[in-house]
């Protein structure tokens, strides 16, 4: 018999076994170590926090209520050790391990960073990696040829959710979401954040 215990992790409560438990919090405090001089550190372990709390969810069915040590360590090789951040290599295998992870590889959201209405075709650009003009292109001339291009856009727009967080926004380019990868973005969103407010 096991004690498990009870945690809030990214504003969901999951049941969790105290072997598991231990395992989880020791990951979380390396990589609150790693970021913590860092001065989007909060964002970072935040972003970080709901991608493993995505997982877990993923992991708890009707019959299966507990997440169990095997769980969190599925878990911590999809997200990646936290000494793989420094080089978190780029070899065939370290891509084909994250591309094909339970969660999936690549989604399809509208983009609420390069938006000219509702984010879709930007969203649809960034999925299949194209230009979002090339879609946009074909919007306009589906809407003045078909008439239908306005009623595809809008129906997109009312079905695709909108990528709100770092991993939402990794998924839609197609990058795995690993702490590297989400350390990264954040990283990257601070500093065009700085450089806006600089001009």
């Amino acid at each position: 018999m096991k004690r498990t215990l009870s945690i809030n992790l990214s504003g969901s409560v999951f049941n969790i076994d105290d072997d598991a438990y231990r395992l989880l919090s020791d990951y979380l405090n390396l990589i609150e170590k790693h970021f913590g001089n860092e001065e989007e550190s909060k964002e970072i372990i935040s972003d970080i926090e709901a991608r493993i709390a995505e997982l877990l969810k993923e992991r708890i069915t009707d019959y299966k209520q507990v997440i169990v040590i095997n769980d969190v360590e599925e878990i911590i090789e999809i997200m990646g050790q936290p000494e793989e951040i420094i080089d978190p290599g780029d070899s065939d295998q370290y891509r084909s391990k994250e591309r094909f992870g339970p969660s999936g590889y690549r989604r399809m959201y509208r983009d609420p960073d390069n938006r000219i209405l509702g984010g879709v075709c930007s969203g649809m650009g960034a999925y299949w990696g194209t230009d979002p003009l090339i879609i946009r292109i074909i919007f306009i001339v589906a809407t003045l040829i078909f008439l239908s291009g306005t009623i595809i856009y809008l129906i997109l727009w009312v079905v695709l959710p909108e990528a709100k967080t770092t991993a939402q926004k990794l998924e839609m380019r197609g990058e795995p979401v690993t702490i590297s990868n989400i350390g990264k973005a954040v990283k990257e969103e601070f500093e065009n954040i700085k450089k806006k407010m600089n001009i």
